[in-house]
């Protein structure tokens, strides 16, 4: 546990290899909870995928101030992802009852940020509206007004744009960190020179001939190692 919230805060501190290794030391709790998921019309690796979103969203807002570990806080987190994905519309529908306590839920934040003189942590919403941390954290995200986002923020030549089309697009950042750590497996497979021969020609953007002059071989041996290499980190992710 100690180990896990040292990751998270530096995590939270701009850190994305502990961001990193966050997820790969929770591989094993997202694919508990797809294999729940199965036979819902997907493939278990596409929902695999969605959930490890959920898990980056988890360590993204996870309180260290949280009397709870955190595994107990992401399992909703990945569940709700992943429940969002296979709703047919994709539109997300709220509960009446979510609502309500969402309304709530603002009410007692408002209410205790001008007695204390801060913002209350989720564990201290939860306390007052007594109800879990979980629920809480449901009916805040459920109470997001999404048609803000299509407001216009522009003025003159650009008075259509819309805040929507300032926002960094979320999914392409959780995508690129996936394909990071998928890259990450796969180069940890490889032996020691043949990792050295992947990162030199596609991270180091060195040409085969420099390679070949620095292992005294020839280039057109370098050639052969190199799709030898890739056709072996195909077969590991195809398996």
């Amino acid at each position: 546990m100690e180990e896990t919230t040292k990751l998270i805060q530096l995590a939270h501190e701009g850190d994305q290899n502990a961001r990193e290794q966050l997820v790969l030391d929770n591989v094993g709790l997202v694919w508990s909870i797809v294999r729940r998921f199965a036979g819902r019309g997907h493939e278990l690796e596409d929902l695999y995928q969605i959930g490890c979103i959920g898990l980056i969203k988890a360590i993204d807002k996870f309180n260290l101030e949280f009397d709870v570990k955190f595994s107990t806080y992401a399992v909703p987190m990945i569940t709700g992802e992943i429940k969002r994905f296979l709703r047919d519309d994709g539109m997300i529908k709220v509960s009446r009852s979510l609502k309500e306590l969402g309304m709530k839920v603002s009410s007692i934040r408002e209410k205790m940020i001008w007695e204390l003189g801060r913002e209350p942590g989720l564990e201290e919403l939860a306390m007052r509206a007594g109800v879990s941390r979980e629920e809480v954290a449901a009916s805040m995200e459920a109470s997001v007004e999404v048609e803000s986002i299509y407001r216009t923020v522009g003025s003159g030549e650009d008075q259509n744009l819309r805040l929507l089309d300032k926002l960094p697009d979320e999914h392409e950042q959780q995508e690129e960190l996936l394909n990071k750590i998928v890259l990450k497996q796969l180069l940890e497979q490889l032996s020691q020179k043949d990792r050295e021969i992947i990162m030199r020609r596609y991270f180091e953007n060195e040409t085969q001939s420099q390679i070949a002059a620095d292992l005294n071989i020839s280039q057109v041996q370098v050639s052969r190692l190199e799709k030898r290499i890739l056709r072996k980190m195909r077969e590991y992710l195809g398996s």
